[in-house]
């Protein structure tokens, strides 16, 4: 089967068929996406879409400028036999351009967002420590185990305090007043040592006194069971890992979707754009059909779409998808080729394809579209595949970056493995909603 229905028979009209659909149809729904199309472009120019500094409804206005011209591509390329030739292919990949330079900002965005979540997610960290945070670390550790050593006790008789010891190491807190730091005894010998508080536990390597019972689940020389233990080097070097990964992927994210701004400002302010625009502006009035769209059926065109989607499901590794944890994304994960992920072309060719199925339901039913939870579900499932497949790649490209510290390369690397786990998790949920109910054929 050719794309676009080429080589699909055109059914004619049978007027006693209930369920045939005419051509008016067609030319209804590409009015009303053409009207939705202008309407958009309208707003888009009355809140300051055209300058840079745009506001929330302009960039609405750009979203909704992009799924019409989304909607209507895909219209004119599935039904293209009922369609002026020459009209339609001038006009389909111009609007596929538009949809693709103006989606390219919001994509960015997206990435970045999921990128940084899964960092924080992957670290244990609700946010990133800064540099001074984490210069601090030590300092605030050692504050809430104890007081400095040289700090003035609370609790000091009234001697020379400048003589007074240094408090033993492992008080209760910072705040915590020292207890029996008293000063030295007259004779000159060792300080006194000090009794404990009732119910305080002896100190680090200290036997208790005589009479003196240790607490439960504790032995004498030891920390205790409701002591946490204190972060490793390690897992500090890998958080601070992160946050230069998560620096390092917001510097190069950011600029790109500054640069995708950039590109869509100049993109509808281009000549080629308005070109565009007036070609839909005729759409929305005229519809160019065929001699012979007439007396044809739309029911052919629209089950040639969903033959063309359930050809490509088939050739999908829906068997290998249906087992959880295959490991099937992470193949080739090493590889030092910067190319797309190969496995992950025909996934999204299917959900392409399934794009323009939800379309053709659309010309067919008009606004009363049945609902489909299965449809629904795969849709979902293709867009986590897709999203996962573009942070993972992200992720390698910053890795790729020269002279970055071996942390955050290791982070990226880590990041970039637990978004190709995400692309395998999309995998199994599309083979579940899939294989429990096939999408309803037009």
């Amino acid at each position: 089967m050719t794309p676009g229905g080429a080589g699909v028979a055109t059914q004619h009209l049978d007027p006693t068929d209930p369920t045939a659909v005419p051509a008016d149809a067609l030319a209804g729904y590409l009015r009303a996406r053409a009207t939705e199309f202008l309407r958009a472009l309208r707003t888009y120019r009355e809140t300051g879409g055209g300058t840079a500094a745009g506001t929330e409804e302009s960039t609405d206005a750009a979203l909704a400028l992009r799924r019409s011209a989304r909607r209507i591509s895909g219209t004119l390329h599935t039904f293209r036999p009922l369609l002026d030739a020459d009209w339609s292919e001038s006009l389909r990949p111009e609007l596929a351009w538009l949809s693709g330079t103006l989606g390219r900002e919001h994509a960015y965005a997206a990435r970045l967002d999921r990128l940084v979540t899964a960092l924080n997610r992957l670290s244990g960290a609700t946010t990133f420590p800064t540099q001074s945070a984490a210069g601090n670390r030590s300092t605030s550790t050692r504050s809430a185990a104890g007081p400095a050593a040289g700090t003035r006790s609370t609790a000091t008789p009234a001697t020379d305090s400048r003589s007074a010891p240094a408090p033993a190491v492992g008080s209760r807190s910072a705040g915590a007043e020292r207890v029996g730091d008293g000063g030295p005894p007259a004779h000159g010998g060792p300080p006194a040592r000090a009794k404990p508080r009732v119910g305080e536990k002896p100190r680090v390597g200290e036997k208790p006194r005589v009479g003196e019972k240790p607490r439960v689940g504790e032995e004498p020389g030891t920390a205790g069971p409701g002591t946490r233990p204190t972060a490793t080097p390690d897992r500090g070097n890998l958080t601070v890992g992160a946050a230069k990964a998560g620096a390092l992927l917001d510097r190069q994210l950011t600029l790109a979707r500054t640069r995708a701004h950039s590109a869509a400002l100049q993109a509808l302010g281009s000549s080629r754009f308005h070109a565009v625009a007036d070609n839909v502006a005729v759409l929305a009035s005229e519809v160019p059909l065929t001699p012979t769209a007439a007396t044809a059926d739309l029911r052919p065109l629209a089950a040639a779409a969903h033959d063309r989607l359930r050809d490509a499901v088939t050739g999908l590794p829906l068997l290998t998808a249906g087992h959880p944890y295959n490991a099937e994304a992470l193949i080739h994960g090493l590889s030092p080729d910067t190319a797309p992920h190969p496995q992950d072309a025909p996934w999204h060719q299917v959900r392409l394809l399934l794009r323009l199925h939800r379309y053709a339901l659309e010309v067919r039913h008009g606004d009363a579209v049945p609902p489909d939870l299965r449809l629904l579900a795969a849709c979902e499932a293709l867009n986590r595949h897709r999203d996962a497949s573009e942070a993972a790649s992200a992720a390698a490209s910053a890795a790729r970056t020269p002279r970055i510290a071996p942390a955050t390369a290791y982070a990226l690397g880590v990041l970039h493995a637990d978004q190709r786990h995400e692309v395998e998790a999309a995998r199994f949920a599309f083979q579940q909603s899939w294989q429990k109910e096939a999408v309803s054929t037009p």
